[in-house]
């Protein structure tokens, strides 16, 4: 009976040392989440970034699509207006639509399909997109796996004394999903 005590102070010890492991996990996926979406927001800034130059290309050879052009000045505003994640996650796909409508455009316009510097920008802007994707995939990832350390047992005991909460996966919408049409 001397070693009862022992034992138990063993097994607390233990449970105390599972747990520390557990929250330390929620941190670390905590912040890869951050890390991700830090990720995401650079490259979705770089494509920000390139946004003024391609519409003053286009604005030169296409003068009266201002519906276009106005709407992509637009979703890029409202871009810069977000302030949380959900925010930039609905203006990018905003974007994403308007800048789809405006490459649209260039079939209406020979002339501004052969421009140099149309081309460049829109390969860009086409790396870009491809990194945004890239990186969307990896926050989707990282975020599925916080959430599901989250929601299971027994660290999701853990994660509710110490207020971890799910986080929202980086979703395109309906619209966007759809494929496009391209006539030759």
């Amino acid at each position: 009976m001397e070693w009862l005590p022992f034992v138990l102070l063993g097994a607390v010890v233990l449970i105390v040392f599972y747990g520390i492991g557990i929250y330390n996990s929620l941190v670390t996926l905590r912040n890869r989440v951050k890390d991700s979406w830090a990720q995401i927001d650079v490259q979705l800034k770089r494509r920000f970034d390139l946004i003024p130059n391609l519409v003053n290309t286009v604005k030169g050879y296409a003068a009266h699509e201002k519906e276009t052009l106005d709407a992509v000045i637009t979703a890029r505003n409202k871009f810069t207006q977000a302030s949380t994640p959900a925010e930039e996650m609905e203006s990018n796909n905003q974007l994403t639509q308007a800048l789809s409508r405006l490459f649209a455009l260039s079939e209406a316009y020979p002339d501004l399909k052969a421009n140099v510097n149309f081309l460049n920008l829109q390969e860009e802007l086409s790396k870009t997109e491809d990194k945004i994707s890239f990186t969307r995939q990896f926050y989707n990832d990282t975020v599925l796996m916080f959430n599901n350390k989250v929601q299971m047992f027994p660290s999701n005991i853990l994660a509710n004394m110490f207020g971890f909460a799910a986080e929202k996966f980086f979703e395109v919408e309906e619209a966007a999903k759809e494929a496009p049409t391209v006539t030759f």
